[in-house]
């Protein structure tokens, strides 16, 4: 059993307290942001030169990114936007997340025996949900932005028309994806020149896109959810495998949803609510690690209950979580304070738990890591992260003829037959199973963390993965680290199962690996780094500004204050 004091978490909030007794600043002093590719960024850039808020230039950022990395997001996907409205202070998150079509059945990626059939869910367009990123961006300009949407998409189009160079992450994703993508004719004649490769620096023009954006910067949602449009895409879809029908797309409609928010020993931390189980997870480990002293144990026994409280969430995510729309959750359970401290009460420093032994998530109920992030804040205090996806690289690799859509994979991120595991190793139940105008549950977790001096707004792809690395984040946010230390820090997950931790070079040492060795964990290397981290982080009591993109990837931070402005590139000191 580990329970302590709250210690550490215990003196922040008593430096919260003090700090509202200091001053500190209502308004950052100028703008700062950060996406995983530079051209996106640059969209941001523009728009918030141009006069608008971080709403519009989350605008811009999510379409550029639709663009020129079409392996982790696109308007044929959806996503989440955590947004912190300055004047009132609200928070709140724009689900755009994507939804099943009303054909789908709990037994559509299983053949005739029962047995799933992986690349049913994966490949082509039958693993299409209704995408959620064009309502979502009509969406914010309408209720939050400043600018015309037709000015926010502007340099989105310009970079689907005009064109993007191919870069090194980009290239190799397209060798990874290459007999997928060379099924579908419209994708291969955008990304596989001549049926092969792009040379690198080659330029990749999407024109029908940059006509689809158009569409959508004149007539809203009916640009692509009726119309036109919607035709093309119900016939390229249904002609091809899929089940979409024209009602599909018509009926889909963006939610408002309250955040989960909670506060530990004085530290806030507002992060997504379901169909996204990234905050209800981050609210039970948080708890967990403030019951059993983490922050102040000496570092391999601090990931010891780190890995320990992640087992039990990620069983409990598998268990209980899925559209709140169709599904009854135990969310005040699963996030009391009691609960924590049951939890906290079963973990020993001496000795792993097994997977196996914990209560399975069956028997509970009756019954990247290709995505992308971004982070903003504006001078008036304004904020945005928001993490997108279609799920696998390049989603289903379905483009639909004529419309320069490359739909999503999404249909994979539900339970396909409960205890079988996705393409992440994620199992689920039936809470999270395949059924008509359901939204899959989801792992993307963008988060702000308010402390008394400082507020970090935080988030990365990476599959399963996502919520371990949000809250490694989070403590190290804690830890008074920097962007750039946020955004680096080796990064270790476990997920229930597999029943392994997953570590990237470097994130245990060789005394740590023995001792948990010793204790009975089993290790496992991830063999490579992943994951592609933006944080922005506001020092209220200095007044400053402070943006990072992951060294992992080729992404670009930058920030701009009133006396000069800084362009800080993925390595950034």
């Amino acid at each position: 059993m580990v329970t302590a004091p709250v210690g550490r978490l215990l003196w922040v909030g008593l430096i919260w307290l003090a700090g509202t007794l200091c001053w500190a600043a209502d308004k950052p002093p100028g703008f700062a942001l950060s996406s995983a590719h530079p051209d996106a960024t640059a969209a941001g850039v523009e728009i918030l030169e141009a006069g608008g808020n971080a709403f519009d230039a989350a605008i811009a950022v999510s379409a550029a990114l639709a663009v020129v990395e079409p392996t982790g997001s696109g308007m044929g996907g959806g996503g989440f936007w955590l947004l912190h409205v300055a004047e009132t202070g609200r928070q709140v998150m724009v689900d755009g997340r994507e939804e099943a079509p009303s054909a789908a059945t709990a037994t559509l990626f299983q053949n005739d025996a029962g047995d799933v059939v992986p690349s049913l869910s994966r490949d082509g367009p039958l693993a299409a949900a209704i995408p959620g990123q064009p309502a979502a961006l009509v969406h914010l300009a309408k209720e939050y932005g400043r600018l015309p949407l037709a000015q926010t998409l502007a340099p989105a189009i310009r970079l689907a028309r005009e064109g993007f160079a191919v870069d090194g992450p980009l290239l190799a994703r397209l060798a990874y994806r290459f007999q997928a993508l060379s099924r579908s004719p419209a994708a291969a004649r955008v990304f596989l020149p001549g049926g092969g490769l792009p040379e690198p620096g080659s330029l990749i023009r999407q024109p029908d896109l940059a006509n689809m954006l158009e569409m959508l910067a004149e007539d809203g949602v009916d640009g692509f959810y009726s119309g036109e449009m919607a035709k093309r895409l119900v016939r390229g879809v249904r002609d091809a495998g899929g089940i979409w029908q024209l009602e599909d797309l018509a009926n889909y409609r963006i939610k408002e949803r309250a955040p989960v928010t909670f506060d530990v020993d004085g530290v806030r931390v507002v992060s997504a609510s379901p169909p996204s189980s990234g905050g209800v997870v981050l609210k039970q480990v948080m708890q967990v690690l403030s019951l059993t002293h983490a922050l102040e144990q000496p570092a391999v026994d601090r990931k010891h209950l780190v890995i320990e409280a992640l087992r039990t969430a990620y069983r409990d995510r598998a268990a209980w979580l899925g559209d709140p729309d169709h599904v009854e959750m135990p969310i005040d359970r699963l996030t009391s304070e009691a609960y924590a401290r049951e939890i906290a009460e079963a973990i020993d420093l001496e000795r792993a738990r097994k997977s196996a032994d914990l209560i399975p998530p069956q028997t509970l109920i009756e019954e990247g890591e290709h995505t992308t992030h971004f982070s903003i804040i504006d001078a008036d205090g304004n904020r945005v992260a928001a993490t997108l996806t279609i799920n696998l690289s390049f989603g289903s690799a379905f483009m639909v003829p004529g419309t320069g859509i490359l739909l999503n994979d999404e249909m994979d991120d539900f339970s396909a037959k409960p205890g079988v595991p996705n393409a992440f190793g994620l199992i689920g139940t039936s809470a999270n199973a395949v059924g008509p105008g359901r939204r899959p549950l989801s792992s993307m977790s963008p988060s702000f963390v308010e402390t008394p001096d400082r507020v970090a707004i935080l988030g990365t792809p990476g599959g399963s993965r996502i919520i371990t690395m949000v809250l490694l984040g989070i403590l190290e946010t804690l830890d008074g680290s920097d962007a750039t230390t946020i955004v680096s820090r080796p990064r270790y997950h476990h997920q229930y199962l597999p029943d392994a931790v997953y570590f990237e070079p470097g994130a245990l040492s060789e005394a740590e690996m023995a001792t948990l060795r010793g204790r009975g964990f089993t290790l496992k290397s991830a063999g490579r780094e992943y994951g592609n981290f933006h944080a922005v982080v506001w020092n209220r009591s200095a007044n400053t500004l402070d943006a990072a993109a992951d060294p992992r990837g080729i992404g670009e931070a930058a920030v701009r204050s009133s006396s000069a402005e800084k362009v800080l590139g993925a390595a950034a000191d």
